[in-house]
């Protein structure tokens, strides 16, 4: 019973934090995100400001979780379902390239590159995969050195960082610039540096 009603309280606290990402993705694009204030974000989610707060620390905070979704635990989980007979490096660098296989587009994608903070804010989202991806390595490895696995969890998560951060970046005259190529093949080339250390975690 107490996980039933502990499982009903979960799914209430993520439809929560998805009913006001999404009020504060659809008001930044209706209105510019330099518009939209916190109370605005929660009267369209139909909660308070205090609930709001609850869940996000800044308006940008809320419009990037609509649009990067929670891909930290989405990361780990990949890892951890990844066939036994790849190897740790090629089960790595796919987990994390198919969780951006989605990469914002559009609208989206137009918002997040010309706002110097949600940019700024979407390319931090990337550093949460830090943690739930060290759990990860030490699982699929049975490695139990906690440095060594934490430390290439930092690494993978700082590669995985700058390519995002290339991706959305801009140039001195303040034109934007996208690569031409898919966020999740820069994320490929990024994280190919790293073999030889994933390789030696085995």
């Amino acid at each position: 019973m107490v996980s039933g009603v502990s499982g009903l309280r979960e799914r209430k606290k993520i439809a929560t934090r998805e009913a006001i990402s999404g009020a504060a993705l659809r008001l930044a694009l209706e209105h510019g995100p330099e518009n939209v204030r916190v109370d605005d974000i929660a009267e369209a989610a139909g909660v308070s400001p205090r609930t709001y707060n609850n869940y996000f620390s800044s308006r940008e905070q809320a419009i990037v979780a609509a649009i990067g979704a929670e891909r930290a635990h989405r990361v780990a989980d990949a890892l951890l379902a990844r066939p036994a007979s790849e190897s740790l490096a090629e089960a790595v660098v796919a987990a994390v390239a198919e969780q951006y296989t989605s990469e914002p587009t559009g609208d989206a994608l137009t918002l997040i590159t010309t706002a110097p903070a949600l940019r700024e804010e979407f390319v931090k989202t990337v550093l949460l995969i830090e943690s739930p991806l060290a759990s990860a390595l030490a699982a699929r490895t049975g490695s139990d050195d906690e440095l060594a696995t934490e430390v290439l969890a930092a690494a993978i998560s700082a590669a995985a960082r700058v390519a995002v951060e290339r991706w959305v970046t801009r140039t001195e005259s303040g034109l934007v610039v996208v690569p031409g190529v898919p966020l999740a093949d820069l994320l490929r080339n990024a994280l190919s540096h790293l073999v030889p250390a994933m390789d030696a975690l085995v």
